[in-house]
């Protein structure tokens, strides 16, 4: 009896203290994320004249082409060139042969302090500020947040972002938009989102992995599942393919900005009801991450459990039925 006493004591404690932890939490949350962008983060200089500086245009005007690419990059002047290289090369030969065809790359410079701006304005004025812009982040915002201020500056009816370290061959994109093709028929209006997905190769992986970073990754799994995202084998490809309607969604909405922030975007959209579709995609593990695993995992555990639970608790909220989402 006493022993069923000092439990009972014990878990009422547990109650009170996790009642107080909530709302210190709803307290402190902000229910729409607060999007900062400075002056200097409001242009892109003009490949043809560097003097020059014209202003992004904004994800809630009309779309005025085809296909935008996001590509979040924190000192990437190694790897970035042979990306841009891959991916320009095939949107070009992708032109040549449907003359209709339009798109724009956006490499978003997160706070770097290599070469990286300097590699992107050099791509700019090969192939013109029309079809490759860059954003020059103020400070590192993290790559969610790097990741969200390209996408609601795209001019795409589809939007894709894409890790800059070019594991994911760029030809795979039309695996993805055929797959939206299937789920949308207006790309503009209609949501949906098409994701890469590395998980056929899981057990070559597995196999190469230390056991250490085998029980993170597992363990990473899990809590995506018993908290945020069921149905999605793989959240974490930098691979990710957003109608326009989708994009304002899902970007207006997010709030974290560093690792966690593509589980968020998923989470958002499966809440929303908004299709999800996962395509299998080549990829290449490329030297050179910037990524800690036992630091980031650490992160993404905490922020995973807080998504779940400032959502529950209606600490955060979704942009879903917001008439306005206007840049702070």
């Amino acid at each position: 009896m006493e022993f069923l006493t000092v439990l009972a004591y014990l878990f009422t404690l547990l109650l009170v203290a996790f009642i107080l932890v909530c709302i210190v939490i709803y307290i402190t949350s902000e229910t729409y994320p607060t999007i900062i962008e400075y002056e200097k983060e409001k242009t892109f200089l003009d490949a043809s004249n560097p003097s020059l500086k014209h202003q992004f245009p904004s994800i809630e005007e009309p779309a005025s082409v085809d296909l935008t690419i996001v590509v979040p990059s924190y000192n990437e002047e190694e790897r970035l060139p042979l990306m841009l290289e891959e991916c320009l090369q095939y949107l070009e030969d992708r032109q040549k042969t449907v003359r209709s065809f339009t798109y724009e790359v956006i490499i978003v410079d997160d706070g770097s302090t290599d070469a990286t701006t300097k590699v992107g304005l050099e791509t700019s004025r090969k192939y013109g500020s029309d079809k490759v812009r860059v954003l020059t982040l103020h400070k590192n915002r993290g790559k969610g947040g790097a990741v969200r201020l390209g996408m609601l500056r795209g001019r795409g009816r589809l939007l894709l972002f894409a890790d800059a370290d070019g594991a994911t061959k760029f030809v795979d994109v039309e695996k993805l938009e055929n797959a939206l093709k299937t789920m949308v028929k207006d790309p503009e209006n209609d949501h949906a989102i098409v994701i890469g997905s590395r998980a056929h190769l899981e057990k070559d992986s597995i196999a190469e992995r230390s056991l250490f970073r085998t029980i993170l990754m597992v363990g990473f799994h899990i809590l995506v599942w018993l908290f945020c995202v069921r149905g999605v084998r793989d959240t974490q490809c930098g691979f990710k393919l957003f109608t326009r309607a989708a994009t304002r969604v899902g970007f207006f909405s997010l709030h974290v900005e560093r690792w966690a922030f593509d589980v968020e975007l998923l989470y958002i959209a499966q809440k929303c009801r908004i299709p999800i579709s996962e395509i299998a995609v080549n990829w290449t593990e490329i030297p050179g991450s910037k990524v800690t695993p036992l630091l980031a995992a650490m992160e993404m555990g905490r922020d995973l459990v807080l998504i779940w639970l400032r959502y529950t608790i209606g600490a955060w909220k979704m942009a879903r039925n917001r008439t306005s989402s206007k840049l702070d």
